[in-house]
């Protein structure tokens, strides 16, 4: 077997340990930096590398990590799975996606746990999977932004087999899976990436210090380390697309950006193995051209996240208008009907919040609607929050209907939040198992000075550190069975599988997109194609006039069609989806 290893800080040896046997590697003629040897090796055995003699590290691109972060590599033999189910064909057109947390999403926390609830997201109508970051962290549980090893899969949740397992049963229901990927950092604790060469580079600084070097001196070599892992996931393990960590925080100022070379890379991987591959952006650069085509001269990413709709319909919905969210605060309905038609809030806009104007617009004729993912709740926008309280800690269930469905008839790609479809009341709160001392420390004094300034006694802030709040985080499916859950979750079965139906809302033509709205009555009205879509948020009825005849095919409470005279009746804290022409049975 082939070891292998770029190791360009080595000076005079690099020595490759495997089990009790010592191999010295020597230097690749052909490749700047790297060292190689052959010995024999099987599945399970461990091994490290030394450099000029120093401690015996694991491999960069360990495959497994069976002791952590700091312990010796697995061998793992990617061929020996055998798959029982090809990759479904799902594209992000007509698409529904379901963010989960393997850590949360059961008690018991494993890949394996989460497989056997795949099937209740099937039967909702989910079409795609969305994991958090699965790569190796110090501990056990923790949101998984800490990724030290990104080849590896952390082996609390189950190990690489388990990370199988699952896409294969989600496969075999028809479920297309989603990691998400951190290129822009690694976690403090277990990175050892810096020992064996310029991984980090100093020309640029980031929130969590020195940059992933992706062009610098022996950036070549990053960016195909990077490169190859995003690629690794799709191939080896068959996921069908990749979620992209804060893309705004990759530092790179080569002409052929990083981002373009791994859309590159996406598009040849689906191209040979025939399937629907493709990225998802985490951007908040405001910047269609992340979403752009290459020919076309954007980055060619297939999607990205989009926040000006969160906060948008999150102000509409709460009145909260502290931070980023003042400018939407001060117009919601006005804001939520431009992000629905428009995209972007902030397209050239000033922001307050930045101090400075911000955004571009979107061209609204040459781009799909799908090239955005629009969502009530996500990790960040509960888990950021002091005590990680979702949406259902404060609103009724109408309003959580209405939030329902303005993401689900909305021309963006719907995601929701596991849980979110049934308003879980556990919180999901920001929880960590740093194994050292100070940096469990520092993270622990970190969180409530951050969220002291905003005035929250330090006493109300939960410790990340202890377990108790990541066993609050963890879902409660009683829930589901008991009133108002009950109810709210068949809304949105009946929600999504009228997504999969009506062919108007998955139209991908943004500029046919249409809304009125009266911010006094805090009512909101859009146009799908033949269906109508209308919300009431306030707490007393509206009468809105939609004109022309129309037919219900979904609400959330009772009420009748409008009348000859073209004027909808809703109830306070409710939502109904129409559509043209006469009434035909049904409703």
């Amino acid at each position: 077997m082939l070891f292998e290893v770029w190791a360009p800080n080595a000076r005079d040896e690099v020595v490759l340990e495997l089990g009790d046997a010592r191999h010295p590697l020597t230097r690749d003629p052909a490749r700047d930096g790297w060292w190689q040897t052959e010995a024999e090796a099987a599945e399970g055995d461990r091994y490290g590398f030394s450099l000029d003699g120093g401690p015996l590290l694991p491999d960069p691109r360990s495959r497994r990590l069976p002791d952590g972060p700091d312990g010796r590599s697995a061998v793992v033999d990617q061929a020996a799975y055998t798959w029982r189910h090809p990759a479904p064909r799902r594209p992000l057109r007509g698409a529904v996606l379901y963010e989960l947390h393997i850590g949360t999403y059961t008690p018991e926390g494993t890949l394996d746990a989460a497989a056997a609830r795949l099937g209740e997201l099937a039967e909702l109508g989910v079409t795609h999977v969305e994991l958090m970051p699965l790569c190796p962290f110090p501990g056990v549980h923790g949101w998984g932004y800490d990724g030290v090893a990104p080849w590896a899969v952390h082996e609390p949740y189950g190990g690489p087999e388990a990370l199988k397992r699952f896409v294969d049963t989600a496969h075999g229901l028809g479920l297309g899976v989603v990691l998400d990927v951190v290129h822009n950092h690694l976690g403090p604790s277990g990175n050892h990436l810096p020992t064996f060469g310029p991984y980090f580079t100093d020309t640029h600084h980031t929130p969590w210090g020195a940059a992933v070097n992706l062009d610098a001196p022996g950036s070549d070599e990053v960016r195909a380390y990077f490169l190859g892992s995003a690629l690794a996931w799709l191939r080896d393990y068959r996921i069908d697309g990749l979620r992209l960590d804060a893309v705004h925080a990759l530092a790179d100022t080569r002409a052929l950006t990083f981002l373009e070379e791994l859309s590159a890379a996406v598009d040849a991987l689906a191209a040979e193995e025939g399937r629907e591959l493709f990225l998802i952006a985490e951007s908040d650069l405001g910047d269609p051209r992340t979403t752009t085509p290459r020919a076309a001269g954007g980055l060619g990413l297939h999607a990205q996240w989009n926040d000006d709709f969160h906060h948008a319909l999150h102000t509409a919905l709460t009145g909260e208008s502290q931070g980023y969210y003042a400018d939407f605060a001060r117009a919601p309905l006005a804001a939520l009907a431009k992000t629905l038609g428009h995209v972007f809030f902030h397209d050239g806009s000033y922001a307050s919040f930045r101090g400075r104007h911000h955004g571009r617009p979107v061209d609204r004729v040459r781009t799909p609607a799908h090239r955005f993912l629009g969502y009530a709740q996500t990790h960040d926008q509960i888990g950021n929050r002091a005590l990680g309280d979702r949406l259902s800690g404060a609103l009724s269930p109408g309003l959580l209907a209405c939030a329902a469905t303005l993401v689900l008839t909305g021309p963006s790609v719907p995601m929701l939040f596991m849980g979110e479809e049934w308003g879980a009341r556990t919180p999901w709160q920001y929880f960590t198992d740093h194994t050292d001392p100070e940096l469990a420390e520092a993270v622990r004094q970190g969180r409530r000075r951050e969220f002291a300034t905003h005035g929250w006694a330090e006493k109300d802030v939960p410790d990340p550190q202890d377990p108790a709040t990541r066993d609050r985080s963890v879902l409660d499916r009683a829930e589901r069975e008991r009133e108002p859950h009950a109810r709210l979750l068949a809304w949105y079965h009946e929600l999504i599988a009228l997504r999969h139906s009506q062919p108007d809302l998955t139209d991908p033509d943004l500029a046919a997109v249409r809304a009125a709205f009266d911010e006094q009555a805090r009512w909101l009205a859009f146009r799908r194609g033949d269906l109508r879509i209308v919300v009431n948020l306030a707490d007393r009825p509206a009468d809105i006039p939609l004109g022309g005849r129309h037919r219900v095919l979904a609400a959330w409470d009772p009420l009748a069609a409008p009348g000859p005279d073209g004027l909808l009746r809703l109830p306070a804290e409710s939502c109904v989806v129409l559509a043209n022409g006469l009434a035909r049975g049904g409703r």
